[in-house]
């Protein structure tokens, strides 16, 4: 034999050898679908994103007025309950404002007329109905910008897990009626993967938040809901053609 079909005859030889299961599984008729389930559940936790923002003429004047504000911000929530390990500085920067050259101005050239400092703080409420209540004395206190409003579970295994069956069941369902149609008898489960769909996103807070310093008196209205959960999978199973 010679050297140029020293690769071809191993390959012939290693494809001789593979198992007849290996070879005849992939000739095995199948069918896959997708099955998709969903379950609800009440949340117990609230993640809300909260900002100060100050101004001033210098860097250093602004900066003392946002920790100022900020520090009695996160001693009024540790006041109504939140733990330290729920508090989470989220974003802290500091940036120029400028005037630039226009017909309304003698400007040459772009120049610094003073400093904005934001600084932001992640906050997980676990009491939902303290979510209303913190809110109006965060903003009482000094935040004056608002972000999203999130609520979510601690443990939503107990949902999803209830997805995952529906999901499968759906699965199966659907394979049966595929399988009966065309005249063919479902056999036994050969693969099965699952995925998750995304959870709901953060709900903008919107700009009533932002006029509260003029109805400090008035509570947020917060409305939790039910979050959902949804699972689907991927299901491929053998046919046992009559």
């Amino acid at each position: 034999m010679t050297r140029s079909f020293i690769p071809l005859a191993l390959a012939a030889s290693f494809l001789a050898a593979l198992p007849a299961g290996a070879q005849e599984s992939d000739r095995q008729p199948k069918i896959s679908v997708t099955g998709e389930g969903e379950a609800t559940l009440a949340p117990d936790m609230a993640i809300i994103r909260l900002s100060v923002v100050r101004e001033a003429e210098t860097a250093r004047e602004a900066m003392d007025a946002n920790s100022q504000a900020m520090v009695a911000v996160v001693a009024a929530l540790k006041e109504a309950g939140i733990e330290e390990r729920d508090l989470q500085t989220t974003g802290l920067s500091i940036d120029p404002r400028y005037v630039y050259p226009n017909d309304q101005n003698d400007e040459k050239e772009p120049r610094i007329t003073g400093y904005q400092v934001t600084n932001g703080l992640t906050v997980r409420i676990r009491d939902l109905d303290k979510v209303g209540e913190i809110l109006d004395r965060s903003v009482t206190l000094g935040v004056n910008q608002g972000g999203n409003i999130f609520f979510t579970n601690d443990d939503p295994s107990s949902a999803m897990n209830d997805a995952r069956k529906k999901a499968v069941e759906d699965a199966v369902s659907k394979a049966r009626i595929l399988a009966e149609t065309a005249g063919v008898k479902l056999g036994d489960v050969i693969e099965i993967s699952e995925h998750m769909i995304g959870t709901p996103p953060p709900r903008p807070l919107g700009a009533k938040m932002m006029r509260m310093e003029a109805a400090a008196d008035a509570s947020v209205p917060v409305q939790a809901g039910e979050n959902s959960y949804t699972v689907q999978v991927n299901v491929t199973f053998g046919l046992d053609q009559q």
